[in-house]
């Protein structure tokens, strides 16, 4: 029980400084921005690759591969809206 409270504390401090931080990003650093998050759920794509593969029961391979389809929407959409940002930017 310490544990989760200790765990839920984190949590919760993880998301004020977060908060904090992004809404002092000023607009023109939000491209960048938006691509180290898209790195990050490719990174979410590789652990829901890793537990839709892991042969673990039918429960850990259909939630597998719902976080699968879920992270790779994710992935996609993430570069098509930092692609239409990029777009903004050149010069015609």
């Amino acid at each position: 029980m310490e544990t989760l409270l200790l765990l839920l504390t984190l949590f919760v401090i993880a998301i004020f400084l977060g908060v904090e931080l992004i809404t002092k990003v000023p607009p023109t650093l939000h491209t960048p921005l938006m691509s180290g998050s898209n790195a990050i759920s490719g990174i979410t794509l590789v652990g829901a690759l890793l537990s839709a593969g892991s042969g673990s029961g039918l429960l850990v391979n259909v939630l597998g591969f719902i976080a699968v389809t879920l992270a790779t929407i994710n992935v996609i959409g993430g570069y098509m809206v930092t692609n239409r940002m990029l777009a903004m930017f050149k010069r015609k």
